[in-house]
């Protein structure tokens, strides 16, 4: 069976590609290709592809996860359908678990006693048991399944494998570096493997909330907690989408979700750690209504730059101020430099518009996620995952506060929590805004002063390189160029048009004359011209995907 995996592996690979070059292709839809044709066929790619990820298992199901923070590289339906990624596959038997329990924690498994045979949850990674300690202390034991790391291994070196190929594609590797991508899945699935991490982040996660009652974390079992074997408290609770089921203990199912909500702003934007999967199965409600964090293997974290400058971020989305929104995310490294801005510029105005404007939208999150995703892809824009990670989270817990609430918005519980670093400069806390406000005047008044008193100056220099016939302008004009290389596109496209026209009609002619066999000459002439024409098509409808923004001008 191992010897047959890379032979799978690189048919599955091959199966995708193609599958994608197909999709690609205005001449592969019977009766024309429409917009609503092409978005049915991705959702089947999609669903196809989540499916084959599910059959490969383990390293497949994670490295789809990652995958759904890279809507550069892929279409906004595969990346929207991986990030609902979440395998159930069948349990173990329960005396490998024992097995493993003595190879991990020798002598100190008989801390344990009354581990129960059925798991709590089974999945391609690892599965969960309920136990009792002889303390009488209630815990759950996360016990990963044998041989993974193997097979883990062999996985990500025929990915390594794959990655280099495309990368050799003219096409598919231009403007993309797959084997990048692929060495850091290959770090971050490694990781993964590695409980003791998942521990860490518990207890880092669990401290961010020590002094709110309304949020619970279980505490980590250090002493019997390994690489392979992660021991927590347990912590009941209700699923949070069992609406009934809170109501009949008496809880209010919209204040659960506001209570989440303002948990995950205070993630965001006091802590900097947040949980980046938190769809249903990953959250609970216990009996008193707190709200229940489990499963700490995918953990996002905001750079210390980009949390930085957070204040100066809120304050320009606040007066809608796209372009310094954008400015700003430039200096926080959030776009990439030599970047383009004129396009970011408009869609970031666009979200301004849809997510500040009252009365705001139940699903807006949602939306300017599917935005971002259609911008990015096939763009030369590299934005970071920890920023796809907490548009996902967001849009993720954006969903679950609808299934309690269906007034539920984010945005405006947010407003209140962001109100503090619309005058502070770092957003730390929530004191001294008026003062930093006053700062911030002073400041900019300092600078716009000094740039007056600069421009006496920058004139008589201006206009004594002007007598000396040495000022030189230079126009910036990314639109223009866009549309003239459109323009250059559609010529080409009309001119081959033209000639495989010619090349028809004289196949035409061929084909009636005394020497019908002729007509293999423009036949095969025509190939190259189809096959080029093929791709202009395929250009020109990517430098339009832009343009066909909503709200777009």
């Amino acid at each position: 069976m191992i010897l047959l995996r890379p032979l799978r592996i690189w048919w599955f690979a091959l199966a995708l590609l193609l599958g994608l070059w197909w999709d690609g292709q205005a001449w592969s839809y019977v009766g024309g290709v429409t917009s609503e044709r092409q978005r049915s066929r991705q959702r089947r790619r999609a669903r196809w592809l989540t499916q084959q990820f599910l059959g490969l298992g383990s390293a497949f199901i994670k490295l789809g996860q990652l995958l759904s923070a890279r809507p550069d590289v892929l279409p906004a339906d595969l990346v929207e359908q991986l990030a609902t990624l979440q395998d159930r596959v069948p349990a173990f038997p329960f005396a490998v678990v024992q097995d493993l329990l003595e190879q991990e924690l020798g002598e100190r498994c008989a801390e344990i006693i009354d581990l129960e045979s059925e798991p709590l949850g089974s999945a391609s990674l690892a599965q969960v048991h309920r136990a009792s300690l002889r303390s009488g202390r209630q815990v759950v034991l996360k016990v990963q399944r044998p041989g993974l790391e193997r097979t883990f291994r062999l996985d990500l070196e025929v990915m390594q494998q794959v990655a280099a190929a495309v990368q050799r594609h003219p096409r598919w590797g231009r403007g993309r570096d797959w084997i990048g991508i692929a060495k850091e899945c290959r770090r971050v699935l490694l990781r993964e493997l590695d409980f003791r991490l998942e521990a860490e982040h518990a207890a880092r996660f669990r401290q961010q909330f020590l002094d709110d009652p309304g949020i619970r974390i279980p505490a980590v079992v250090w002493e019997l907690s390994t690489r392979r074997v992660l021991c927590l408290d347990y912590v009941p609770g209700i699923k949070i989408t069992d609406r009934q089921a809170l109501l009949e203990a008496g809880i209010v199912p919209a204040a659960v979700a506001e209570k989440g909500a303002a948990s995950y702003l205070q993630q965001l934007v006091r802590f900097g750690f947040f949980h980046a999967d938190p769809h249903p199965g990953n959250l609970a409600v216990a009996a008193d209504g707190a709200l229940i964090y489990y499963d700490f293997g995918m953990m996002g974290q905001l750079s210390s730059r980009l949390r930085g400058r957070l204040g100066s971020m809120v304050r320009a989305a606040a007066g809608r101020d796209a372009a310094g929104l954008v400015k700003e995310l430039q200096q926080a490294g959030v776009i990439a430099p030599g970047v383009d801005p004129g396009p970011v510029r408009r869609l970031v105005r666009v979200m301004l518009e849809e997510a500040l404007t009252p009365p705001f939208s139940a699903n807006v999150l949602e939306r300017l996620s599917g935005d971002l995703y259609d911008l990015v892809y096939g763009q030369p824009f590299r934005l970071p995952p920890e920023l796809i990670f907490v548009m996902r989270a967001l849009s993720t817990f954006e969903g679950v506060g609808r299934s309690l609430d269906s007034g539920f918005s984010l945005v405006a519980i947010a407003r209140p929590y962001l109100l503090p670093l619309m005058t502070s400069s770092g957003g730390s806390g929530t004191g001294g805004g008026a003062n930093d406000l006053f700062s911030e005047i002073s400041r900019q008044a300092a600078e716009v002063g000094s740039r007056a008193l600069g421009i006496p100056k920058r004139l008589d220099d201006s206009l004594a390189r002007i007598e000396q016939g040495d000022l030189q302008v230079q126009i910036r004009a990314g639109e223009t160029d866009r549309l003239l290389r459109r323009l250059a596109l559609a010529q080409q496209a009309a001119g081959q048009s033209m000639l495989l026209a010619g090349l028809a009609v004289a196949a035409a002619l061929l084909a009636v004359s005394a020497r019908p066999a002729l007509v293999i000459i423009p036949l095969v002439a025509s190939l190259p011209v189809g096959l080029s024409w093929i791709k202009l098509q395929g250009r020109l409808k990517r430098d339009g995907r832009i343009d066909q923004l909503p709200g777009v001008g």
